[in-house]
């Protein structure tokens, strides 16, 4: 049966070879779009349970006082918590975005053990104000090196700032996302009291660590309760939900992203089912004789079924060797703003089981035709 199968398969080359390449190609779009999907859920997935994000309850781009700070901090079930901000500057050019933010450093970097810094840099980041740290990805689009000086030019809050980088970090897991800069937020506010009072003493959000996940929602409320009907109301949500909330922002990308991804697949249903659909049309004369040689309707179709299953996976094998290279040829200017852009096993599992499906699927109408057709009339129309 298996060879029998085989030779159908390859009675055609360059149909069957058009088959299998038109096949690959579907695959290997499909496996990169829900990579990419993926990597752009990768913040999300990566959140730690026992961190939360308190910001004003207005916009995440309203401030709230330092002087928060302590209150938080005496809430039952918080263990500790950093403050940051978020510093849009210019380095060189605008098409030089990178993710920058002014930070409670060393502090803050003690609620993220994702980062991995070498000790010595992460002291010598501690006693330099002016010190910044950069993760590898970032550091190696630039070129920069630890002790090279960097100059930001503020957007938000102009001026020229100056910054030494002291510490590079790479990821502990791949999707951690390794093209952040971070600098002293001490240093931004020494800057903003001389230049803009008004601006100073303020922090974008507060990153709140409690001692267990059970204890989010809990701690969240009492936080909230204690700014409640002031200047600067607050909300306090999972590090999920906040980064979740970004991710909300491009929701009808990510749609139109994974309805292409199953368009492609139904597209090269039609194609393997219109191959298969004339391959067994052009043999129910050989289905004739092989019913009088005595094979029954289910050796028809499991040929059938088996020569489709072959070509689709044949082409799906094809397309997921071919996905790992695609990815590299990702500009680095897209892949930087996608932590851990790789083929996971799910997404190739996923891969492979669309493929097998769509062979299956592609075989149904052409082996039930090919068992119903009576030894008389498939005889007929031969010649």
């Amino acid at each position: 049966m298996f060879k029998l199968t085989w030779r159908n398969a390859v009675r055609h080359p360059l149909r069957s070879s058009l088959t299998v390449l038109g096949m690959a190609v579907a695959v290997l779009a499909f496996c990169i779009l829900r990579t990419v999907v993926a990597a752009w859920y990768a913040g999300v997935d990566a959140a730690s349970p026992v961190r939360l994000v308190t910001r004003n309850a207005v916009s995440l781009f309203a401030t709230l006082p330092l002087s928060y700070l302590p209150k938080i901090e005496a809430v039952p079930g918080v263990t500790r918590v950093g403050y940051a901000y978020w510093f849009e500057g210019i380095y060189i050019d605008r098409k030089n975005f990178f993710p920058q933010f002014a930070a409670s450093l060393p502090h803050y970097l003690d609620l993220a053990p994702e980062l991995l810094i070498p000790p010595d840099q992460r002291v010598a980041l501690s006693r330099d104000r002016q010190g910044a740290l950069a993760g590898r990805k970032l550091i190696k689009r630039f070129g920069w090196k630890v002790g090279d000086v960097i100059v930001l030019t503020g957007t938000y809050f102009q001026g020229q700032y100056r910054f030494t980088l002291r510490a590079a970090y790479q990821g502990r897991d791949p999707s951690t996302d390794e093209t952040m800069f971070f600098f002293h937020w001490d240093y931004l506010n020494e800057y903003l009291k001389k230049t803009a009072p008004e601006r100073a003493d303020q922090v974008g959000w507060f990153l709140v660590e409690i001692e267990r996940p059970e204890l989010a929602a809990t701690v969240s409320r009492r936080i909230d309760s204690l700014f409640q009907n002031s200047l600067a109301e607050t909300l306090t949500e999972t590090e999920k939900a906040f980064n979740l909330s970004f991710v909300e922002m491009t929701k009808a990308i990510l749609m139109a992203i994974q309805v292409v991804s199953w368009a492609v697949i139904g597209v090269i249903l039609i194609v393997l089912a219109n191959t298969m659909a004339m391959s067994a049309r052009e043999r129910l004369g050989e289905y004739a004789v092989l019913k009088t040689m005595g094979f029954r309707p289910r050796h028809l179709a499991a040929v059938i079924v088996g020569e489709s299953l072959l070509l689709a996976l044949t082409g799906g094998l094809v397309g997921l060797s071919l996905s790992v290279p695609a990815l590299r040829l990702f500009p680095s200017d897209v892949s930087q703003y996608f932590p851990g852009l790789e083929i996971s096993d799910m997404t190739a599992a996923l891969g492979l089981a669309v493929a097998l499906i769509v062979g299956v699927l592609a075989a149904v109408i052409p082996a039930w035709r090919a068992t119903r057709v009576s030894i008389a009339e498939a005889l007929r129309k031969v010649g």
